[in-house]
């Protein structure tokens, strides 16, 4: 966010800006979405609903499940919130105490360990590298399980790496917690998002998995706040009863607009832009690893880059900065995700048009070229 702000600040002063630091897709909210939006308001759905979300929207999510994954998920299960971050928000409230652990990899989303703080447990991250795609293992979750940890948390795909956790390692860290009487919790935001074989959801390895999503990244409806987790049936009392403490419910406009952002119809305007996308980042990482950036692990999903710049610098907030000042592109510094190895990697997000990417690799080409 401090990069953004500088951006926008260099921006506002007359600057051309290459934008690459906020995990937003540059496409608007699908037209049925917005009309659904618009048509709820003039309807006058302007109140409150139900803590755990309209029973419409949890049926239709539940629907999802069952369409797009083959998997049965009872309505009940399901808990829509005001964002993914909502949803995480509960889940840390509902299951961890104060001095409980729940692991993490790190690198990874800076707000998980945030949430963990917030209601007095701890993240505890657990170093990850290339030899793993940047993503806990069933042996790593072993290893570092402690006597006050609890669970674990894992984004499959991850931020700011975009990669995945195949589906049989997914399954043995599920078995490890599971033996160690823990829960799992898997953040499915950018589940969508991925770009070769599609990885089946974490919701088919049991009931007792916990999957958080997002309408935010596929759906395109970041400025929306909408998302859902699942959940045991046994847990549901008490994020309802956490829900209407902590925010009541979702906004209900965006509710409403949800209902037309699951349909078919606008899943053939999503996969249109998922396609670009892809095609960004097959662009985007041979270009910079043509250019001397190290980038070990091809991301499979989100609309990420994870890339070491220790060739060039070994401090990535220093090359971030320099990068923005100089070649006017804005890219994120690897210390805003973890501490393993952070500080000579930056993210690069790809969600800007393609113009402005090739615009971005000629800068950063001759940025690089006037260092040495």
């Amino acid at each position: 966010m401090a990069v953004l702000e500088r951006a926008k600040a260099m921006q506002a002063a007359g600057r051309d800006i290459v934008h690459m630091e906020v995990g937003e897709p540059d496409f608007a909210t699908p037209e049925a979405v917005v009309e659904a939006g618009i048509r709820a308001l003039r309807d006058g759905h302007t109140h409150y609903t139900p803590a755990l979300g309209l029973p419409a929207l949890r049926a239709a999510i539940a629907d999802y499940y069952a369409d797009r994954h083959g998997i049965s998920v009872a309505p009940a299960r399901v808990a829509v919130t005001p964002g993914a971050s909502g949803g995480l928000l509960l889940v840390m409230a509902a299951l961890f105490n104060p001095g409980e652990e729940v692991l993490l990899a790190d690198p990874g989303y800076p707000c998980n360990r945030h949430f963990a703080r917030l209601v007095e447990a701890r993240g505890v991250g657990v170093p990850v590298g290339p030899e793993t795609g940047f993503q806990l293992t069933a042996d790593l979750v072993a290893r570092h399980w402690g006597p006050a940890t609890r669970g674990v948390l894992v984004a499959n795909p991850g931020n700011p790496t975009g990669t995945v956790i195949p589906a049989a390692e997914l399954a043995a860290i599920h078995a490890v917690v599971r033996e160690k009487g823990g829960w799992l919790i898997v953040d499915e935001i950018y589940h969508e998002l991925i770009y070769g074989t599609a990885e089946p959801s974490a919701a088919g390895l049991g009931d007792d998995v916990i999957v958080i999503n997002s309408f935010s990244k596929y759906w395109l409806m970041t400025g929306w706040r909408l998302g859902w987790l699942l959940a045991p049936e046994s847990l549901m009392p008490a994020i309802d009863r956490l829900a209407q403490n902590v925010f009541l419910s979702a906004p209900t406009v965006a509710q409403h607009a949800a209902l037309a952002a699951l349909r078919p119809e606008t899943r053939v305007i999503l996969e249109r832009r998922k396609a670009e996308l892809r095609a960004r980042r097959d662009y985007l990482v041979p270009a910079l690893q043509e250019l001397g950036f190290g980038v070990p692990v091809r991301p499979q999903g989100a609309f990420y880059v994870y890339a070491d710049v220790g060739r060039f610098e070994g401090d990535g907030e220093r090359f971030a900065a320099d990068l923005l000042d100089r070649a006017g592109v804005a890219i994120t510094p690897g210390v805003d995700f973890g501490r393993h190895q952070a500080g000579c990697h930056v993210r690069f997000a790809y969600t800007t048009s393609a113009a402005h990417i090739r615009e971005a690799v000629a800068r950063i080409r001759l940025f690089l070229a006037n260092r040495q």
